[in-house]
C-alpha cells in the first residue's frame, strides 16, 4: 500500500487554487492546503451520504443549538478527552469557515468604531476582518527574543487596549510564526483582556498540528470566568484536509454571547456545507490513525527544512515551529534584493506566501507550506538553493 503523505497526486485538473493559481513550472507552496488525500473513514462516511441521494438544507441553519446531533457528541467528547474541557452540545455553532467566524465576532462585539486588537504578523484576515464589521484594528505587534521565537510585548499589548477597545483576536497556534502559546502566556492575555471589559476570540484552527513536545491549551478551557468571555473557533479543515468542505465551529459557553454571534450572520452568511457536516463526524471519530501519520510526515519535513536553512540557504533564518505546517522563514540576510516573495516566484520557481500581507513586522519574510510531500519540498528546497546561489 502506498504512503498517503509520499505519494503527490495530480492536483491541477481539480479545480485547485493552490495548484492553478501559477504557471505549471511553479511549484506551489503557499496557501494552507495540504497535497494529501484525505483520510479513508472521510471518503467512505461521503460514499455513503452521497449513495442515499438527497443532498437537502441542514438544520444548522435555524439555529445556533439545532441539528448535526452527531458531531455535536464526538465533540463534546473530544473536548472533554483532549483538553479536560467540559462543554455542552448546544455551545457550539456550526460555520462555514474560520475566517466566517473571525469576521462575525468582529460585527456581533462593539459599534461602529470600537476598536479590535491583533498581534501581527499574523493571518491577513485578522487584519481585515475589523475593517469589513467598520471596527478600528489596533496592532499589539508580537516581538522576537534573541533566538529568532516570538513573544508577545506585554508593554505594547496593554498599550494598545483603550476605552474603544472591544475584542481581542487571538491567533493559538500561531500562523504565521508557529508559535504554541503556553499556559501562562494565555493566562496574562485573558487577565488583561478581562480587567480592560474585552471579549476574546481564539482561532485555535492549527490546534492538532502540534509538533514533538508541545501541547495545545484551549484558551477558555483555562477558567469558567474565561470561557464566558471567549468564543474559540476551530475546524477539521486543515487538520484533516478538507477545508474545500467549508464546515467549522464556534464553542461559545455564554449563551447571550452565543445568541449575538449566531445573529451577527444578518442574511450574509450561508449553513454549513451538509457534506462537510458528513465529513467531520468522520474525521472526529475514526481519523486519528490518519493523522498520527500526518504528524509524523510534517515533523520530518520540519527537519529538513531546518536542516537546509541551517546547511543550504545561506542568510535564511526559520522562527522555531512549534505547532502548524506553516513555516515562517527570515529573508532579511540573504542578500535579496527587494520582495524575497517575488525572488522566489521569479529565480526559484516556487510560489511562497509574503510575510507583507500579514502586517507589522512581516517585511523581509516568506511562509512556507510543509503540508507536501517530501520529494516535492526537496525540489523546492534546491530550486531556492540554486537561486539565492
Amino acid at each position: 500500500m502506498s504512503d498517503p503523505f509520499q505519494t503527490l497526486l495530480p492536483r491541477r485538473a481539480t479545480d485547485s487554487l493552490k495548484w492553478r493559481l501559477y504557471p505549471e513550472d511553479v511549484l506551489p507552496l503557499w496557501v494552507a492546503d495540504m497535497d494529501f488525500p484525505a483520510p479513508e473513514p472521510v471518503l467512505e462516511a461521503l460514499r455513503r451520504r452521497l449513495d442515499h441521494g438527497v443532498l437537502g438544507y441542514t438544520e444548522v441553519a435555524m439555529s445556533p443549538e439545532a441539528g448535526a446531533e452527531g458531531l455535536r457528541e464526538v465533540l463534546v467528547e473530544r473536548m472533554a478527552s483532549r483538553y479536560g474541557w467540559s462543554i455542552r452540545p448546544e455551545d457550539l455553532v456550526f460555520i462555514p469557515g474560520v475566517v466566517t467566524g473571525l469576521n462575525l465576532a468582529c460585527h456581533a462585539i462593539g459599534e461602529r468604531g470600537d476598536g479590535v486588537l491583533v498581534q501581527p504578523p499574523v493571518y491577513f484576515p485578522f487584519l481585515s476582518a475589523p475593517q469589513n464589521a467598520g471596527r478600528v484594528r489596533q496592532d499589539a505587534p508580537l516581538t522576537q527574543a534573541a533566538g529568532g521565537a516570538y513573544e508577545v510585548d506585554w508593554e505594547a499589548f496593554e498599550a494598545a487596549i483603550t476605552e474603544r477597545t472591544k475584542l481581542f483576536l487571538l491567533c493559538s497556534p500561531h500562523n504565521p510564526v508557529g508559535r504554541v502559546w503556553r499556559r501562562d502566556e494565555l493566562a496574562r492575555m485573558a487577565e488583561i483582556c478581562l480587567r480592560k471589559g474585552v471579549v476574546l476570540c481564539s482561532d485555535e484552527i492549527h490546534c492538532d498540528l502540534l509538533h514533538e513536545g508541545h501541547v495545545h491549551v484551549p484558551l477558555a478551557s483555562l477558567d469558567p470566568g474565561i470561557a464566558r468571555n471567549t468564543i474559540t473557533l476551530m475546524a477539521p479543515s486543515k487538520t484533516f484536509n478538507i477545508a474545500g468542505l467549508t464546515c467549522s465551529f464556534a464553542i461559545i459557553q455564554d449563551a447571550a454571547l452565543r445568541r449575538r454571534f449566531f445573529q451577527a450572520r444578518q442574511g450574509l452568511v450561508p449553513w454549513v456545507n451538509l457534506l462537510g457536516i458528513t465529513a467531520a463526524e468522520a474525521a472526529y471519530r475514526e481519523g486519528q490513525p490518519w493523522l498520527d501519520g500526518l504528524l509524523r510526515a510534517l515533523e520530518a519535513n520540519r527537519r529538513l527544512l531546518a536542516e537546509a536553512v541551517g546547511r543550504d540557504l545561506p542568510g535564511l533564518r526559520m522562527a522555531a515551529l512549534e505547532g502548524t505546517y506553516l513555516a515562517w522563514l527570515d529573508c532579511r540576510d540573504a542578500g535579496i534584493d527587494g520582495n524575497p516573495g517575488k525572488f522566489f516566484l521569479e529565480k526559484a520557481k516556487v510560489a511562497l506566501n509574503d510575510g507583507e500581507a500579514f502586517g507589522t513586522g512581516g517585511a523581509g519574510f516568506v511562509r512556507m507550506n510543509l503540508g507536501c510531500t517530501k520529494g516535492l519540498l526537496e525540489e523546492a528546497l534546491g530550486r531556492m538553493q540554486r537561486a539565492l546561489a
